[in-house]
């Protein structure tokens, strides 16, 4: 597999982070592994699966459609809610 196509998941980012704990079958172990060392190749900066697996939603949601509005109109309310609550 050629390594020049630039993954969906690109370079990581720096972030503070918490903990979230999930269940997921045995078989979807394998798929993220072998995704952390074609990133590895591809970036050449090693992480492990567990290190990926928080930026994949993250990355999956920006190109999402319906997860981008949901974003967006979530920002507007917090926009106008903010307008609202300074003084004129």
């Amino acid at each position: 597999m050629s390594t020049t196509k630039k993954l969906r998941l690109g370079p990581l980012p720096s972030s503070s982070s918490v903990k979230l704990t999930f269940t997921c079958p045995a078989s979807l172990k394998a798929d993220p592994d072998c995704y952390a060392q074609l990133h590895a190749q591809t970036y050449g900066e090693a992480a492990d699966a567990a290190t990926l697996i928080p930026h994949m939603p993250v990355a999956f949601m920006a190109v999402d459609w319906g997860s981008g509005r949901v974003a967006r109109a979530s920002q507007r309310h917090q926009n106008q809610a903010d307008d609202a609550q300074q003084p004129r």
